[in-house]
């Protein structure tokens, strides 16, 4: 029987294959084309599948947003064909060529305009703060705007340069087209000019043309990234005292609390702990005017991020040899909190710090100096000299508290000396136990 003949529509079509010396480019010409028209289907099924009145509203904004990019790229050709020309454009002045594919600062989301910091509204105790008037000079900021104290700063650093840089004017109306934007940024990404600014020699220039101290919060968190990560940290050093500083500080002062991004901005100039030694915590203890809510607030970065021991070590150094302030002592106790592992100097400087307090009266009622005190005899009992802990014995003879300083003389006690042994210590505790129970028990058997 002969087998069922199959149907010419069930044969599969041959495989067409390419000779040997096919031309590649041919192929892949052909598999892009392929690609393309896919892509050109899929994007019309997606066209067909949205509404009309939404996609002319998509197109809006479309065109919006084109208009206000082609307006930044005018204003940003503008700005080195004018820096060229100018006669008065300063030769040290450059605007480096911009680069599409770099970029410093990602796009933001933005903060919540009703965010505060992760502790919410500092609770503070008012007798503290009647304690510690007594060591804080009078508010020095007071009666000056936020502006003034900006410009100040950064005079005060510019002082040594013996001429002013003069900006070609096409410079200036960029710059401070981009302070107009930075001054009602919420989220998105920052003008690229603005970017070049971490890049040029005349940086504070150009940057005090920007107006910071009309920038958002959100504007000078993105400022704070960027400056951290593309300057080195003498310049960082001096972005954080000349604007970030008194941004922080004039908010705490009008709203009692820190707004989330400024927080976030603190949180992120950590990232050169050298730039916020010298730009933040010194020149804050410095001024003698930090308030306990102040001290509170931009301690809690402290607390909370990690910071390199050695310049942990050298900001105890120098809190420690600074003109005592109120605050001082609860900054003191932070760096103290974290249980470092710190050099004999830096013991040493503490030690010297406090014992400035033997003939000092005021401090007599501050809670937070014995605090602190207490702290530096708990961490480091075992790394003081047997003539150190005597000296502090006289010590706590003339400042004493009734709740702190029986603990810090139980602390003394119970300690060993530097260079010694634990074990010995133990052995004599040991000792000493057995002795007082030895001698209840024979005050008993007398009592029988």
């Amino acid at each position: 029987m002969a087998g069922k003949k199959r149907k010419s529509g069930s044969e599969k079509p041959p495989k067409h294959r390419l000779p040997l010396g096919a031309d590649a480019d041919a192929v892949a010409d052909a598999s892009k084309r392929r690609r393309s028209g896919a892509g050109k289907q899929h994007q019309a099924d997606e066209e067909a599948s949205i509404p009309s009145s939404l996609s002319a509203k998509i197109l809006r904004e479309a065109r919006k947003q084109q208009q206000e990019e082609e307006m930044l790229a005018d204003s940003g050709d503008k700005a080195p064909s004018g820096a060229a020309a100018g006669p008065s454009a300063s030769s040290s002045f450059t605007v480096p060529a911009a680069d599409d594919e770099e970029e410093d600062v990602d796009e933001f989301e933005g903060f919540d305009t009703l965010s505060e910091y992760d502790g919410g509204e500092v609770e503070i105790n008012e007798e503290d703060e009647k304690a510690l008037a007594a060591f804080m000079s009078k508010d020095k900021f007071a009666q000056r705007t936020l502006g003034d104290i900006i410009l100040q700063k950064i005079r005060e650093k510019d002082a040594e340069k013996d001429s002013l840089l003069k900006l070609d004017n096409s410079i200036v109306e960029l710059y401070k087209e981009v302070g107009k934007f930075l001054s009602r940024y919420t989220s998105g990404k920052i003008p690229k000019a603005f970017k070049r600014i971490p890049s040029l020699e005349c940086w504070a220039e150009v940057l005090q043309l920007t107006e910071p101290e009309n920038w958002s919060p959100n504007a000078v968190y993105q400022a704070t990234r960027l400056f951290s990560s593309n300057m080195s940290a003498k310049n960082a050093e001096r972005f954080y005292e000349a604007v970030l500083l008194p941004r922080i500080r004039n908010d705490i002062r009008q709203n009692k609390r820190l707004h989330f991004a400024l927080y976030q901005s603190l949180k992120k100039s950590i990232y050169k702990p050298a730039a916020f030694n010298k730009g933040i915590l010194l020149p804050l203890c410095r001024e003698g005017n930090c308030t306990l809510r102040e001290a509170v607030i931009i301690g809690s970065i402290i607390q909370k991020v990690s910071i390199p021991f050695l310049h942990a070590s050298v900001a105890l150094v120098k809190l420690a040899e600074m003109e005592y302030c109120g605050t001082t002592s609860y900054f003191i106790k932070l760096f103290l909190d974290k249980k470092y592992a710190l050099p004999y100097r830096a013991l040493d400087a503490v030690l010297a710090h406090f014992m400035r307090f033997l003939d000092d009266e005021r401090n007599h009622a501050c809670y937070i100096w014995h605090q602190s005190l207490l702290a530096f005899v708990e961490r480091y009992k075992n790394e003081l000299e047997k003539k150190d802990k005597e000296k502090l014995s006289r010590l706590l003879d003339h400042q004493k508290h009734y709740l702190v300083t029986p603990e810090i003389r139980r602390e003394l006690r119970s300690s060993c000396n530097r260079g010694e042994k634990s074990t010995d210590v133990l052995m004599q505790q040991t000792c000493n136990m057995v002795a007082i129970k030895i001698a209840k028990l024979w005050k008993e058997i007398m009592a029988q």
